[in-house]
């Protein structure tokens, strides 16, 4: 099942009965579930997250534009966050298997439905976009309800992608999108002053040369008697949650203003909560791999229900760094001990087992399991090393982040090590026996090994890449070339 999340914004949020009935369709669909409702009275909106298939998703999203369309008056409504539709934005973000172009269809086929069935104009923005300045939201937005009223029938460049060439009375327009994950954060200053929040977002936001990949707003939240500084953080990986945090602190202090605390709007990715942890608790090479939860998933990695072949190569398939070559060995080791524990459950004879079968078999068993570790682990091996380079960029005198750049190269370089290892061992264990197979499995053990000859080859070309930029940091790897060089095929 390829499935999406779905963020989409209302203009309520301040009665929770009408916020209860928008949500309800949702809540009714097969194959849809309802994530997180976030409500917030000052900038009068909510947010609900929802994850399912595309079809199921595309089809609750509907019934919900469908009840705000008959709920939502935007000419009786003033809030603090920019709008211009009683649905404001409808965000799809592809997750697992699923691709940006993918969403890209889900955000079309919906904009198309809504246009013709509620009689909405509809505005694709972000990665659906059908011209350049829709990619920013802000610039699909601008002028907001009562703006837009009068452009939309003027100006052709305000004319949207579906619809008609005017607003609906009551429920505007609406843009529908996809993007990757984004984080909406905020942050609470301790002063009720609204041009401070003002003047820090404009600091910190990349339009204004501020932090790549943030947007920011400045707010007054009278519940709180706060400013706000209201933030996207639309690549997360780029600018993380503390450098934001950050940063608004030292762009307040100039005002004499403090922060007092943040929040997260909505669901957020567990990496950048670790990144968090990073940052601040200065874990010396944190191998995100040791975490419990990371540890208990991977020992599942082969249960049923674990993501399929077809998925996997679907990432692989796509423009990401992870999976890569060395996920890719990895799983091609694992497909040679399967393939060759076939083999060997075939050739045992369970009244008379020959006891070198059948530890070859229970050896190739242990390494199918390893191997679909490895997977993971290389994936998250990479991550490492991404981390350690920004914190050395962000901080290129400090000794401290070139040794988290070295340790993370060789814990790079461990992985797909390891994946050479055992795919190395195997076959010597599988030709060892081979002789006490049966001759009709004689194409299936040939594969095994052939398998397995692709991980030690795929995997080595992948240490010697960390090797590469191990020697490039003045580093001795006398070591682990030796290893290369016992392991590479002759």
């Amino acid at each position: 099942m390829t499935r999406f999340e779905c963020v989409p914004n209302f203009s309520e949020g301040r009665d929770e009965e009408r916020i209860r009935r928008i949500v309800a369709p949702a809540r009714a669909v097969a194959g849809v579930t309802v994530l997180d409702v976030e409500r917030n009275a000052d900038h009068h909106r909510c947010v609900v997250s929802l994850a399912g298939d595309g079809e199921a998703l595309l089809d609750a999203v509907f019934r919900m534009i469908q009840v705000a369309t008959a709920t939502i008056d935007l000419t009786q409504h003033t809030g603090e966050h920019p709008r211009m539709g009683a649905t404001d934005v409808v965000p799809f973000v592809p997750l697992g298997d699923a691709t940006m172009p993918d969403a890209v269809r889900l955000a079309e086929r919906l904009g198309e439905r809504v246009a013709a069935e509620l009689g909405i104009p509809v505005y694709l923005y972000a990665a659906a976009a059908r011209r350049p300045e829709r990619t920013d939201l802000a610039k699909v937005r601008e002028g907001q309800f009562e703006g837009l009223r009068d452009a939309i029938r003027t100006d052709p460049a305000r004319a949207p992608d579906f619809g008609p060439l005017h607003l609906h009375p009551t429920a505007g327009a609406v843009a529908i999108g996809a993007r990757p994950v984004l984080i909406a954060y905020n942050v609470y200053l301790t002063t009720p002053d609204v041009a401070v929040a003002k003047r820090v977002a404009k600091a910190v936001r990349a339009r204004d040369g501020g932090l790549p990949d943030v947007k920011a707003l400045g707010f007054a939240i009278q519940e709180r008697n706060r400013a706000q500084v209201s933030m996207n953080l639309t690549d997360y990986r780029v600018t993380p949650m503390p450098r934001a945090f950050e940063a608004v602190r030292r762009e307040a202090a100039r005002y004499g203003v403090g922060v007092e605390e943040s929040e997260i709007v909505g669901l957020v990715p567990e990496d950048a909560l670790f990144d968090a942890a990073d940052y601040y608790l200065q874990l010396h090479a944190f191998d995100r791999a040791a975490i419990l939860e990371r540890k208990v998933r991977a020992i599942d990695a082969d249960a049923p229900g674990h993501e399929s072949i077809a998925s996997f190569t679907r990432r692989l398939a796509a423009r990401t760094p992870t999976p890569g070559g060395g996920s890719a060995a990895a799983l091609a080791g694992a497909l040679g001990a399967a393939l060759g524990e076939m083999v060997l459950a075939y050739s045992i004879d369970p009244a008379t087992p020959v006891a070198e079968l059948t530890s070859a078999r229970t050896e190739l068993a242990d390494g199918r399991h390893r191997f679909l570790q490895l997977v993971d682990e290389d994936a998250q091996s990479y991550e490492a090393v991404r981390a350690a380079r920004r914190a050395r960029k962000e901080r290129p005198d400090d000794a401290g982040a070139l040794a988290a750049v070295v340790a993370a190269l060789r814990g790079a370089a461990s992985v797909p090590l390891e994946t050479a290892r055992r795919a190395v061992d195997l076959a010597r264990a599988l030709e060892a026996v081979r002789g006490a197979t049966r001759t009709a499995l004689a194409s299936d053990l040939t594969t095994a090994l052939a398998l397995f000859r692709a991980a030690t080859e795929g995997a080595l070309a992948n240490v010697e890449i960390n090797l590469a930029d191990l020697r490039a940091a003045g580093q001795t790897v006398d070591d682990l070339e030796g290893e290369v060089a016992r392991l590479r095929p002759g």
